[in-house]
């Protein structure tokens, strides 16, 4: 692999403009003027420069990108949802190994080097999700990592033979068990989250369940996961998306089940909703948070693109983020937080660190992220695989 100089960098969390060298996939150095000496060289022009972008709740199989324009017809709520999306799915052939790719596509060259999938795991489908998401992940060939979750989205209980197409998907090498609502979709929580535990103790499996349930039910299934997390000593193999309840419980309650979070390690992650997760108390006390795209421009919502970089933003404006160092939490979430919940080894800026980079454009990390202009380089294990909107 030949040697890569990115010049005239703006590193995050360094002041001033500095050289970047990297050597065998990874940071070799950083440092002034650093001599080229037969590496391939970019000028980056004084870009900000930060690790690659880590989409932490991601739902590619589901899409439509770059398939037909579907007007959304569902009804109102997350049943109806469900059900629409279930009804609706063959008639477009989704899941579609094309459409995966050409969101893949989009995801790469805005940055995003690294994305946790939930895939649908049902009757109707089986596994099929599982496979025509690697299928597009080889086509990027090696451009972008993606981490598999075996997701029920039709429930666990409300719909027999899942549990058991679970089963064969962590066979297959799926990474993570996901679960839904269980309680307030799947009409069990006992029986769910007993489901889902055991399946990633069998397979050594981690946790990532959806929890959409707010006020006192999603609270109450706070606690039943903290307890199962506790009990079975699955500290740090936990995830609980959206999480909803926690934007509803009042300051005790809320103090309480982040205290527990911390303490068992349990991550978050959040995708922008009008419910903003409270990021910087979680931070304060060493709660880990990604923010992720969730499905895009599929028979969910015709919103998104899979860029990360716009998420961040859409999270620091409905947090009510003005100042700098919010912004740049917000970003810190979609990168090194997502990061830690995928467990990425090495990531980061300092040398010895995998070289996954982006070159934004901006004065500051702030302003790249208001901005989120095409990105102008996007570097993946040393390698440049996307220049200026472009795959290269």
């Amino acid at each position: 692999m030949t040697d890569l100089l990115l010049r005239d960098a703006r590193l995050w969390g360094r002041e001033g403009r500095t050289d970047l060298l990297v050597k065998d996939g990874r940071i070799e150095a950083v440092a002034d003027a650093i001599p080229a000496e037969g590496a391939h060289v970019e000028d980056l022009g004084g870009a900000v420069v930060i690790p690659g972008l880590v989409d932490a709740h991601a739902h590619v199989d589901k899409t439509l990108w770059g398939g037909p324009w579907v007007p959304r017809t569902a009804g109102p709520g997350l049943a109806a949802a469900i059900a629409y999306g279930a009804e609706r799915r063959a008639e477009f052939g989704i899941p579609n190994a094309d459409f995966i790719t050409a969101l893949l596509t989009n995801m790469c060259v805005s940055g995003t080097t690294h994305a946790r999938s939930h895939v649908d795991i049902d009757p109707g489908i089986g596994i099929g999700a599982v496979h025509a998401v690697r299928e597009a992940v080889e086509r990027l060939d090696g451009r972008i990592d993606v981490e598999l979750v075996a997701f029920p989205q039709t429930g666990i209980l409300a719909s027999p033979g899942t549990a058991e197409l679970m089963d064969e998907a962590l066979a297959a090498g799926v990474k993570s068990v996901g679960g839904i609502d269980p309680e307030g979709f799947d009409g069990d929580a006992e029986r769910h989250l007993d489901l889902v535990f055991a399946l990633a103790e069998k397979h050594g499996a981690e946790i990532d369940i959806h929890l959409h349930d707010g006020g006192d039910l999603g609270v109450k299934t706070f606690d039943m996961i903290i307890e199962r997390t506790r009990a079975l000593g699955y500290t740090g193999k936990v995830v609980i998306s959206h999480a909803f309840a926690l934007c509803d419980a009042d300051d005790a309650t809320r103090a309480r089940l982040i205290a527990d979070l911390a303490e068992l390690q349990i991550g978050l992650t959040s995708v922008a909703p009008k419910k903003i997760l409270p990021l910087k108390e979680l931070d304060e006390a060493g709660v880990t948070m990604g923010i992720g795209n969730d499905g895009v421009r599929d028979l969910w919502s015709p919103y998104g693109t899979g860029d990360n970089l716009q998420r961040t933003q859409w999270f620091a404006r409905n947090a009510g983020f003005s100042k700098d160092a919010d912004i740049e939490l917000a970003l810190e979430a979609a990168t090194f937080g997502g990061a830690r919940l995928l467990k990425l080894d090495r990531y980061g800026l300092a040398v010895g660190d995998t070289a996954d980079l982006v070159a934004l454009k901006g004065r500051n990390p702030s302003e790249a992220v208001l901005e989120h202009h095409q990105r102008k380089l996007v570097v993946k294990n040393g390698r440049v695989v996307a220049r200026e909107g472009a795959l290269v």
